[in-house]
């Protein structure tokens, strides 16, 4: 039995060290190359290897686009008994490779050994100048490695693969890479020796995944979020396009990122997706939600009035206006409008703790969204309870002590923009669209989007003309996790959709920390803008026209 597995293995490796020879056309000693082969053990297990699945992005016309696949590199290993002259040899390498002689010189130093992997992915001019060099010892063969044609392009939904120490096999990690590991990399084959024919089983090969991320949309989207990030110095950023009918993602990007060709040359801090794994207080963004509560519930009307001093106090603390001004009486879309901190709380006030804090939840807040992506952190709504106080209810009407993640806040946006209904985040082309809770009704989504809507017209700045988009800012202070309170930086948010009477896309940008702490309006709200241009023009949308 032992003797016929040892004949089937020694026949693969003559194979595949033929093929080897022929690619590279190189003089080889078989023996050598072949108990090389032998002595590593992830090439004596090479031709077990499952095939690992291929990942896609799409385009609006459904065309599949290569976002990870498999591609085979040469690489250059050394047989260390063959070596004649350590010294000599391990001289010409340094300078072939542009390696350090004595790394090289400890490696070639290995009486008996079979095999030393010298490069990895080697260049084309490497490997050109091993072949010319014709060095005794010296041999090229190929090595299937993961590669990401698009680099740093979505990198963060996508992920990277790497070996496993304890085996060397080869794992994903974050990303898609990691969440869907087990169905991409497929089951490796095995030597059967129950039976008398002792025959090697042939490995299943991975499955492929095509994602809802068009590549088109998530290159225009970084790019729109790099110049954003660059021009206001800001710390970090992200961006998300959700398709709000069906829940898909259609790009989502963060920066600082990561080229997974080369993950080992970025800290591990970038490799985390802020998008899903990042929580933030979202500020006046939350106004919307709270409005949403309000008319959803009956307590409010869009017409409704309040009358506005600028400041309200409860519990001893003070609320006041972002412009530290009163506005008089305005009414429930006015509040919208100008976005006034103490609107909000009336409106959460006329909606009552209860309802309110239930909303919250039947929006998706304080849970995950269930997004296929490792490592969704959830929001919080702590604050809100148990026996708390009134002015934590007052300041989460505007987004102060609650918390978010920007997958759940555009999933929020995305609720009013699809007549109310909830769907829950899909980043996988073949996921159905699954509705996870009717939040709102129809009519009162078609409500808040009209607030959204004319607080839009009337600021101008995510105007684009012959469109009806809605939107709302927010610029939130980061808190002091160190003294309490909160610092003078700010993050800024703006989420909106169009077009506003068929919504189409929902689009989520987020930049923390720009320098100076510029309002959302100055920052976010024209990068929006640049992008619902681009995704208008995409899908050929015609213009709309809002009329209430």
């Amino acid at each position: 039995m032992k003797w016929r597995t040892s004949l089937l293995i020694t026949g693969i490796f003559i194979a595949y060290g033929a093929l080897v020879s022929n690619l590279y056309n190189l003089q080889l000693t078989n023996s050598s190359y072949y108990s090389a082969k032998a002595e590593s053990q992830d090439r004596s297990a090479g031709f077990l290897q499952a095939e690992r699945g291929d990942i896609y992005f799409v385009d609006k016309n459904d065309n599949l686009i290569p976002a990870a696949i498999n591609k085979d590199y040469p690489n250059i290993y050394a047989v260390p008994e063959e070596i004649v002259d350590l010294a000599t040899t391990s001289l010409m390498l340094s300078e072939i490779l542009e390696l350090d002689e004595e790394e090289i010189r400890n490696k070639l130093n290995k009486p008996g050994d079979l095999y030393e992997l010298l490069v990895a992915k080697a260049s084309a001019e490497q490997v050109d100048r091993v072949v010319a060099a014709d060095i005794d010892g010296i041999y090229l063969d190929r090595q299937e490695f993961r590669f990401y044609p698009f680099n740093e392009l979505a990198a963060h939904v996508i992920g990277f693969v790497s070996p496993n120490e304890n085996d060397n096999s080869i794992n994903g990690r974050y990303g898609v890479e990691l969440y869907f590991d087990t169905e991409l990399r497929g089951k490796l084959g095995k030597l059967d020796d129950s039976g008398n024919r002792g025959d090697a089983l042939a490995p299943t090969d991975g499955k492929d995944i095509v994602l809802t991320i068009d590549r088109n949309i998530q290159a225009r989207a970084e790019e729109v979020l790099g110049r954003l990030i660059e021009k206001y110095s800001a710390v970090s950023g992200t961006v998300i396009v959700q398709d709000p009918k069906t829940g898909r993602i259609l790009a989502l990007g963060n920066y600082p990122t990561f080229n997974p060709n080369e993950y080992s040359e970025y800290p591990i801090k970038n490799f985390l997706n802020p998008a899903v794994q990042a929580i933030y207080e979202p500020g006046s963004i939350f106004k919307v939600i709270t409005m949403a509560s309000g008319l959803d519930s009956g307590r409010l009307t869009p017409d409704d009035k309040y009358y506005d001093n600028g400041s309200v106090t409860l519990n001893s603390r003070t609320i006041r206006n972002w412009d530290l001004k009163g506005h008089g009486w305005v009414t429930m879309t006015e509040i919208i409008e100008q976005s006034i901190n103490t609107g909000a709380v009336f409106a959460q006030q006329k909606v009552g703790r209860d309802i309110f804090y239930d909303y919250l939840v039947k929006f998706g807040f304080g849970g995950p969204t269930a997004i296929n992506l490792p490592g969704e952190l959830t929001g919080s709504l702590a604050n809100l309870e148990g026996n708390t106080r009134d002015i934590n209810f007052a300041t989460a009407s505007f987004g102060q002590g609650v918390s978010v993640t920007p997958i759940g806040l555009i999933s929020a946006i995305s609720t009013i923009a699809n007549d109310g209904v909830l769907m829950r985040p899909l980043i996988r082309r073949d996921e159905l669209p699954t509705p996870a809770n009717r939040v709102l009704s129809a009519a009162a989504a078609d409500q808040v989007t009209a607030m959204m809507a004319s607080a839009v017209r009337k600021a101008q700045v995510a105007q684009i003309p012959n469109y009806e988009i809605a939107g709302k800012t927010g610029t939130a202070q980061v808190p002091n996790f160190g003294k309490g309170g909160y610092t003078d930086d700010v993050i800024d948010t703006y989420a909106g959709f169009a077009p506003a009477t068929n919504p189409r896309f929902v689009i989520l940008i987020k930049i923390d920390k720009p320098y100076g702490a510029p309002h959302a309006a100055l920052t976010v709200v024209p990068a929006f803008r640049e992008l619902a241009e681009f995704l208008l023009n995409y899908y050929n949308i015609g213009p709309d026209s809002l009329e209430r």
